[in-house]
């Protein structure tokens, strides 16, 4: 990222499947116990109630028995008999089967429950579902393109409340939902604690304006670092060319020392000279912090989101607090290589996910998301 001259975006991963409509609420399945109802009234069973890794999820008359009561801890999982519902051999294809398995953490054992009454896998954004319709007693369930479909629609438990401590809009469930894949170095404790840097930020205007613009930062650098996996540009051989000697301070860190780093990828020796400024923090002369601190390397993304232009008119942060829509955002950020019909597959992927990301916080995404 840089405000007057911008590196080669690196390429990311294309958007697998269609993503979640933004015609419904979502919101992520929180603390509550209770039966998972569906087709023909029946019940979401762990076939002979055993709690054996890779034992069958089914249909099953509604019975009342543990192996029908299913918790919502709050973490983004659904368990039964004190073990996690789990995407066999964590498989995103339609028809891939469901089981009981111990709880790992794993984007296979992520679930959202919709208004809409789906329950969706959001690394595989794939609905919960009876195989082939099938109403009788131990029918297979598995995971497939959600449809709208009765085969895949479900009462699940209520949710039980509990709130955010981090205050921020985003849980730390739906952060992982977001990334299931994430590095480890981008943790969401270091996002949260670099909020304070920029208090305006996903916390100017309504609930839904905040959640708005929370969940386009986060799809902008989904985009940046190819969900959150890389924390450095990875073409090194560009690395020698983020050093303008025309700024009277130079590169004292080397000319080779401000390449990419971070979610929104700060580049180039002003740039980083910039953001040090503003954070307190002395970047200019130990760039490397971006990428071995991950409360600062936030904060430059941060800094970046609420105070500049780049190839645009307005800040991101503006773009979304006064609703001119998320495609500023993208005109902001890598406008003069994408906008404007540029790249319309690298815009087309940013929209993606934050059409992904909105309707996993609730919200809808507004208009205007091209640029």
């Amino acid at each position: 990222m840089s405000l007057t001259q911008r590196r080669p975006r690196l390429a990311v991963l294309a958007v697998l499947s269609a993503l979640l409509t933004t015609l419904f609420t979502v919101t992520p399945a929180q603390a509550a116990d209770g039966t998972i109802s569906g087709l023909a009234g029946k019940c979401v069973d762990v076939a002979g109630a055993s709690s054996a890794n890779g034992t069958a999820v089914q249909l099953y008359d509604c019975n009342g028995t543990g192996a029908q009561t299913w918790s919502n801890p709050g973490d983004g999982t659904l368990r039964a008999l004190g073990k996690c519902l789990d995407v066999v051999d964590r498989s995103t294809a339609d028809g891939a089967a469901v089981q009981l398995w111990d709880c790992s953490g794993g984007a296979n054992q992520q679930w959202v429950v919709s208004a809409a009454r789906d329950v969706v896998n959001p690394a595989a954004n794939k609905c919960l579902d009876v195989r082939d319709n099938n109403s009788a007693n131990g029918t297979r369930l598995q995971i497939w393109t959600c449809t709208g479909a009765a085969n895949q629609k479900w009462n699940a438990p209520a949710s039980g409340g509990g709130g955010n401590p981090s205050g921020f809009v985003v849980s730390e469930a739906q952060f992982n939902q977001m990334f299931p894949n994430r590095n480890s170095f981008y943790t969401y404790s270091g996002l949260t604690s670099a909020l304070s840097a920029y208090p305006g930020f996903a916390n100017t205007g309504s609930d839904t304006v905040k959640k708005q613009e929370a969940a386009a930062f986060l799809a902008n650098v989904n985009h940046e670092t190819g969900g959150l996996v890389h924390i450095v540009e990875q073409n090194q051989a560009n690395y020698p060319h983020y050093c303008d000697w025309n700024q009277p301070y130079g590169c004292p860190a080397g000319q080779a020392a401000y390449y990419g780093r971070g979610p929104i990828q700060l580049s180039w020796n002003f740039n980083y000279k910039a953001a040090g400024d503003a954070l307190g923090i002395d970047l200019l002369n130990n760039p490397w912090r971006v990428q071995n601190e991950a409360p600062v390397a936030w904060k430059t993304g941060l800094w970046y989101w609420n105070t500049q232009t780049g190839p645009g008119t307005m800040t991101p942060h503006n773009a979304m607090v006064n609703q001119a829509g998320f495609g500023q955002t993208i005109r902001s950020i890598n406008g003069s290589l994408e906008c404007d019909g540029k790249n319309p597959a690298q815009v087309q992927s940013r929209v993606d996910a934050y059409n992904r990301f909105t309707s996993i916080l609730g919200v809808s995404p507004g208009g205007n998301l091209y640029c």
